[in-house]
């Protein structure tokens, strides 16, 4: 598994052991982000996100002079992995390991992987419609409330909020 460099742009995944549920209930999606926020915006950016029961998807982009950013996903999986088991009387292991990740080299690649992560509601069938999915970022670019994505960069991928928006529906209509 290549290492995560700094300065470099991620799709990081990973789903439960047997496929089986990561998340039980809505306080679990809730409780994930806010060790997102403790464990990993120390060392990267995040810019989108989609939480499912079975899996999840972030991207995300190792800060410069991150040291050893890997062990903070550890941290992560190892939180909420005990927060489960303990909440849900489960023992072991709950996701896949290692995450799988995959570096993210171009801004097309970049754009579609936003597209990408955003409509996997709808794709596996979890949601009707992936604009109002819960515990997605998706809604985050349009409420203008505070985020912990990096929106403005986001919306710069694809010229204005607007084209953003249209870009997704396009893509989800094919």
């Amino acid at each position: 598994m290549e290492p995560l460099e700094e300065g470099c742009y991620y799709h990081i995944y990973n789903r439960g052991n047997n496929r089986q549920k990561i998340f039980f209930e809505g306080a679990n999606y809730k409780h994930f982000l806010k060790l997102i926020k403790q464990h990993l915006l120390p060392v990267v950016e995040l810019y989108c996100y989609c939480l499912l029961r079975n899996h999840f998807h972030l991207l995300v982009k190792v800060k410069n002079g991150a040291i050893y950013p890997s062990p903070k996903f550890s941290n992560l999986f190892n939180a909420y992995t005990k927060a489960i088991n303990k909440k849900y009387d489960r023992t072991g292991s709950l996701f896949q390991r290692p995450f799988r990740r995959k570096r993210i080299s171009d801004e097309n690649y970049l754009r579609n992987s936003v597209i990408y992560i955003h409509l996997n509601p709808e794709a596996h069938k979890f949601h009707k419609n992936f604009q109002n999915y819960p515990f997605s970022s998706y809604s985050q670019f349009f409420d203008g409330r505070y985020s912990i994505l990096k929106r403005e960069e986001v919306i710069e991928w694809f010229g204005d909020l607007e084209n953003f928006r249209l870009v997704h529906l396009k893509r989800n209509n094919n």
